[in-house]
């Protein structure tokens, strides 16, 4: 699996963000961050495929928040890399009616964002870019009321992918097989499409791998735009 080592750093405060232009998920035809340029803030998830089950439940958490931040004027929209088919199917069956969602399965905006995709290697980290097994075997990471006590990202996965009944189809294995170490972040655009707050997987050496903001931050930063 090669690296990104011509993408980065992220998208930071101040950027103006590009326009990316995708298969909708919850609707028909195409979602463009144009459409929002000159009308609504957006917050903008860009997630690993739903393969990844931290990133399922971090798009289920924006989809919970989605109703808060529409009434402060400002829209969400979660991009995945997963083929839009695959997509379509996992959101019928675990459906988020109000949550704009988009198929991203070439990681075209993960990569105009500034997002890595990490190599992964036998033991030489050299983040974000790449990052030793040694290191991932090392790290924990914890999902309250889920799992049992932080624990390694791979056995944690394991038992989320269980508790979800999810199984792992050959559309999600052709996504692990190139997309397995895209890191991932959340975008708060404002109507003219400048980032005003971002949240991402890459400061502080994977620190923040697996996590998600917390609510309170996401509010915090949607009511310093809010119209």
């Amino acid at each position: 699996m090669s690296a990104s080592l011509d993408v980065g750093p992220p998208l930071q405060p101040g950027d103006r963000a590009p326009n990316i232009v995708l298969d909708a998920i919850t609707r028909e035809g195409q979602i463009s961050l144009d459409d929002f340029r000159g009308h609504n803030p957006v917050l903008v998830g860009l997630f690993r495929g739903l393969h990844c089950p931290f990133c399922r439940r971090h798009i289920a958490a924006m989809a919970q928040l989605d109703p808060t931040l529409r009434e402060k004027g400002i829209e969400s929209l979660a991009v995945v890399n997963t083929p839009i088919d695959r997509a379509r199917l996992y959101f019928r069956y675990h459906p988020m009616p109000n949550l704009l969602a988009a198929a991203d399965p070439e990681r075209t905006s993960h990569r105009a964002f500034g997002l890595p995709n990490l190599e992964f290697t036998e033991n030489q980290t050299e983040w974000p870019h790449k990052m030793g097994m040694d290191a991932v075997m090392t790290a924990r990471v914890d999902v309250p009321g889920e799992l049992p006590e932080p624990m390694n990202p791979m056995v944690a996965a394991e038992i989320l992918d269980k508790a979800d009944a999810y199984e792992i189809t050959e559309a999600d294995q052709q996504m692990i097989a190139t997309g397995m170490g895209q890191l991932v972040g959340q975008f708060l655009l404002d109507r003219d499409g400048v980032v005003r707050w971002c949240f991402t997987e890459v400061p502080e050496n994977g620190r923040y791998m697996f996590t998600a903001p917390s609510s309170q931050e996401v509010l915090s930063a949607a009511s310093r735009i809010a119209s």
